[in-house]
C-alpha cells in the first residue's frame, strides 16, 4: 500500500481535509463534519457564564464532539484506505493553544475557544485512531516556494473548490509527507 497523510484545516464545528499521497500527489479532498447542530458553538452557548464555569459547561459537549470527531476521521481515513492509501499521519492546521480566560469579550472569547477545541479535537482523534498528528499555525512556513506552487497547481486536480482552507491543509499534509520521505 502507499502512504497517504490528511491534512485537516479545523474549522468551526468541521474541518476541510486534502489527503495526498508520494509521488502521486492529490488523492481527495472533502469536508468533515466534527459535531452535530447541538454541539456546532458550545462555547457561544455558555458565553455570559464567567470562563471558569464556562469550561466547566462545555465538557458534555465536548465529549459527544470528540465522539463525532473520532467516528469522523475513521470514516476518512477508510475512504483513503479504500483508494489504496496507508494514512500515516495527520496534519491539523488550526490555532496555537492560548490563555482564553485573558480574553475580556466574551463573544471573542468564544470564537477563539472553539477555535481552539476543533484544532484539539482532531488532534485527539487521530490519537484515538492509532495515527500520529502535528499541528499547524501555518504550514507555509514549512514549504519551498516551489512546493506551495504545486499545492496551488492540485486545482486543476481537485476542481473547485480551492480556496484558502483547501490550500492550507494541502500544504500541511505536503509538509509531513516531505518530512517522512526526508
Amino acid at each position: 500500500m502507499k502512504r497517504a497523510t490528511i491534512g485537516l484545516r479545523a474549522k468551526t464545528g468541521r474541518a476541510i481535509a486534502v489527503a495526498l499521497s508520494a509521488p502521486r500527489g492529490f488523492i481527495l479532498r472533502e469536508e468533515v463534519v466534527l459535531c452535530d447542530a447541538s454541539t456546532k458553538q458550545p462555547y457561544h452557548d455558555v458565553m455570559e457564564l464567567p470562563w471558569s464555569e464556562s469550561i466547566v459547561a462545555v465538557r458534555p459537549a465536548i465529549a459527544t464532539i470528540e465522539k463525532i470527531a473520532a467516528r469522523e476521521l475513521r470514516r476518512l481515513i477508510d475512504e483513503v484506505s479504500s483508494r489504496g492509501y496507508q494514512v500515516d499521519c495527520i496534519a491539523v492546521v488550526g490555532p496555537a493553544d492560548r490563555n482564553l480566560e485573558r480574553i475580556g469579550n466574551p463573544h471573542i472569547r468564544a470564537h477563539a475557544a472553539e477555535g481552539v477545541l476543533f484544532r484539539a479535537v482532531i488532534e485527539k482523534a487521530a490519537k484515538s485512531n492509532r495515527v500520529a498528528s502535528r499541528a499547524f499555525v501555518d504550514p507555509s512556513t514549512e514549504l519551498t516556494a516551489g512546493q506551495k506552487k504545486s499545492v496551488e497547481e492540485m486545482k486543476k486536480v481537485a476542481g473547485s473548490p480551492w480556496r484558502a482552507d483547501e490550500k492550507s491543509a494541502a500544504m500541511a499534509a505536503m509538509a509531513l509527507l516531505i518530512a517522512r520521505i526526508a
